[in-house]
């Protein structure tokens, strides 16, 4: 059993150092501009454009059930009009980037790793090393950039949304006076707030790139291999995910709080 254990932990540590490599490469590679821009471009769609809808909906409905919740509570204390300002916040800072986040992790992060472990297993990317591309420049960095470009969009994208498709409900079918409603949001929904989401949302980009590309370029042989490295690659960024959103909030909360 110590030696299962001792073992598994050595090869989680080496897992991380090899990921920790590939961020540098990325990083330096990022700085010396040695970057694909029609690839990138052509990533910006696929990460962004093409995961709208799945964001969108995940957004709209998170605000609508996230308001219906609230007003169920506060109207037990007559505090009715302060729905939407709990919708805002909560949208704003955790619910909008961590769960954008884990829809496009469900769907990128995946592609991801299914793409670059069938590249590596029909020996693509050892092709590119043959004509002097470096497999960072050219299938890493573009994706980093990519997800760290679209991820705060598609983020502000479910904010706003979840923010008024709950006012809708609130409105509309909870009967909630719409002035004092939108006025208490503005009020306590705040700039720290978005920009707690933002960043939030610029840090789960990149970690969905880079756990999606580490996993599929270190997949094992054949089919089986690929289907294990796109499983890995999804529940990895989702748990990395979670649990960077706990310490980045209690290191962003106070700072700017």
């Amino acid at each position: 059993m110590q030696r299962t254990l001792t073992s598994w932990f050595s090869g989680w540590l080496q897992g991380l150092g090899a990921l920790a490599l590939l961020a540098r490469d990325a990083f330096v590679a990022v700085l010396r501009s040695r970057t694909p821009w029609r690839e990138l471009i052509y990533q910006v769609y696929f990460v962004g454009v093409k995961s709208q809808s799945v964001v969108l909906i995940t957004g709209a409905f998170t605000g609508m059930v996230l308001s219906a919740q609230t007003y169920f509570q506060f109207h037990k204390v007559k505090m009715d009009t302060a729905t939407l300002a709990v919708t805002g916040v909560s949208m704003c800072s955790e619910l909008g980037p961590v769960l954008a986040a884990l829809m496009v992790a469900g769907r990128v992060g995946a592609a991801i790793a299914a793409e670059l472990g069938s590249m590596r297993v029909t020996e693509q990317v050892d092709a590119l090393r043959t004509l002097a591309m470096h497999p960072v420049d050219y299938l890493v960095v573009p994706r980093l950039l990519a997800l760290h470009i679209a991820m705060p969009l598609l983020t502000l994208e479910a904010i706003a949304v979840g923010i008024g498709a709950g006012y809708m409900v609130c409105v509309y079918l909870l009967g909630i006076d719409s002035t004092y409603l939108w006025s208490n949001m503005l009020r306590y929904t705040d700039i720290p707030e978005l920009m707690t989401g933002l960043l939030k949302s610029f840090v789960f980009g990149g970690v969905i790139a880079l756990i999606g590309c580490y996993k599929g370029l270190c997949c094992g042989e054949g089919a089986e291999g690929v289907g294990r490295a796109t499983t890995e690659a999804v529940v990895y960024a989702s748990i990395t995910i979670l649990i960077s959103n706990f310490f980045m909030t209690m290191v962003l909360a106070p700072l700017l709080g």
